[in-house]
């Protein structure tokens, strides 16, 4: 029973790691998407 308990601590832990990182990734790419919001900052000398 040990096995059984102690394998369904480090699924939870890999589970929580990999949904911490999802997270993270969501977070970056809505902060990359905020760059887009001035059409001034592409504005390029021609």
């Amino acid at each position: 029973m040990d096995f059984i308990t102690e394998g369904i601590k480090v699924l939870s832990e890999v589970v929580m790691a990999v949904g911490g990182g999802l997270a993270v990734w969501g977070g970056v790419n809505l902060l990359e998407g905020f760059g887009n919001d001035n059409p001034g900052a592409n504005a390029h000398v021609r």
